[in-house]
């Protein structure tokens, strides 16, 4: 019954025009990204390179696809949590204000399982939206752009990652951003629980995100204490398998913050959803 309803939810999401704006607007925004840089790429890594031309010799095809992939990263990753947003803000207050939370619930099904079942699509979309990121920034830049070591330029300095030690990279890289948005995913239907209006939970959502942000970048002594737990302090985790050497530590501590985030925001979410009046 959980994976009939879990289906049932994702075909709701996939209804909504609206669930399509964040596939369109990955696809837009890279290929502006991508065309941008193959039609003036060496001049962007000429300036990133400049400090270190009088010290190293560059060679190769220093402008390949697994740079253009990580600089595509480093551009939208940050946007991709409004994205998210948009679709599972109203998964729970969308229908609570058309009505149709009622009749859902007339069905042989526990309000724990619907709810769950809409955190299930909610991450099925949100794998959607990190998969196709990927195949825009990964796929598609190889294709245009070729293949090559890959150089990284970090706090630390200049890094040159082999080619061959560079696909596991990305691959933790997306499942720890995956993991990531699927914490805003959880924020937003949580938000939705507590509200009978569709934009309320969106707006919040962002909002907290926000504040988070200027928590977490504010250089004030009082918030030491709050901000590695914040989750979006976080959120950058998947940079750090770019680095080296290879931080395993700090990338497990960001993995457990965010787990504790999801699991909290879904307990909080069926404590709240089994007791919301929805019967008037």
């Amino acid at each position: 019954m959980l994976l009939k309803s879990v289906y049932n939810e994702f075909i709701k999401i996939a209804a909504k025009p609206r669930s399509y704006l964040g596939l369109g607007a990955i696809t837009l925004l890279v290929g502006v990204i991508l065309f941008a840089l193959k039609a003036d790429g060496l001049s962007f890594i000429s300036f990133v390179t400049a400090s270190f031309e009088q010290t190293l010799t560059f060679e190769g095809n220093i402008m390949n696809g697994n740079l253009v992939a990580f600089i595509i990263l480093q551009m939208l990753i940050i946007h991709i949590p409004l994205l998210v947003a948009l679709v599972t803000g109203d998964l729970v207050s969308g229908e609570s204000a058309s009505g149709t939370i009622r009749m859902l619930l007339t069905k042989p099904i526990s309000r724990t399982s619907l709810l769950l079942s809409k955190f299930l699509a909610g991450a099925a979309y949100t794998l959607l939206i990190v998969f196709w990121l990927g195949f825009m920034a990964v796929v598609v830049g190889k294709l245009l752009f070729g293949s090559g070591d890959m150089m990284v330029l970090n706090s630390d300095g200049l890094v040159i990652l082999q080619q061959d030690d560079i696909a596991w990279r990305y691959l933790g890289g997306f499942a720890v951003a995956f993991l990531a948005l699927l914490t805003v995913s959880s924020l937003s239907i949580c938000l939705s629980c507590f509200s009978d209006n569709s934009i309320g939970p969106i707006v919040a959502t962002m909002a907290i995100i926000i504040l988070f942000t200027i928590i977490g970048t504010l250089d004030v002594r009082i918030f030491d204490h709050v901000r590695p737990f914040l989750f979006t302090t976080h959120m950058a985790a998947w940079r750090s398998f770019f680095e080296v050497p290879f931080p395993e530590a700090a990338i497990w501590k960001s993995v457990l913050i965010l787990l504790v985030h999801n699991v909290v925001l879904i307990g909080v979410s069926i404590f709240q959803f089994n007791k919301k009046d929805i019967t008037a």
